[in-house]
């Protein structure tokens, strides 16, 4: 018995292994009260990092809320902060490139992203995590950015 569709649900398993993680929504804070849909808030969002196991990163960012926010056509500022930790041993994979994207989330219907990226400072045994938003004509340079020693000896 041969397999016919075996092929496309391959390429789709591995770009889905390959896709930046996704979030798991840890808290939110109103921000700015909206008579007419949800308020503004700023959400907590938890996220491990699939090519480094032992690593989670939480991020807090702005969410626009209102009417064009309830039906998901609001811009979201470029207002984030990142903090990530060791939270188990870490092994480093061969195949890590610097300012890969671990992270990505849109925050306007077009054009609009929030990235997260990873660089490896190897002098001193550090992954460093950056978040950034960038849009397709002019991004912004506001920015954030976390340090995880890696611990070689690492206990809970």
């Amino acid at each position: 018995m041969t397999l016919k569709y075996a092929g496309p649900t391959i390429l789709a398993l591995t770009l889905l292994a390959a896709a930046p993680a996704r979030a798991e929504e840890i808290g939110s804070v109103s921000t700015v009260f909206k008579a007419l849909g949800p308020n503004d808030k700023i959400v907590v969002e938890a996220f491990d990092d699939a090519k480094v196991p032992g690593v989670t990163c939480y991020l807090s960012r702005a969410k626009t809320g209102g009417i064009k926010g309830g039906l998901g056509v609001a811009e979201d500022t470029s207002d984030a902060s990142i903090a990530c930790r060791q939270v188990g041993p870490i092994r480093l994979s061969d195949s890590l490139k610097d300012g890969e994207t671990v992270f990505k989330k849109d925050t306007s219907l077009l054009f609009k992203t929030m990235q997260v990226v990873r660089f490896h400072d190897k002098k001193r045994d550090v992954l460093v995590y950056l978040v950034y938003s960038d849009k397709i004509v002019d991004g912004s340079p506001k920015n954030s950015v976390s340090a995880v020693a890696i611990e070689k000896n690492w206990k809970p």
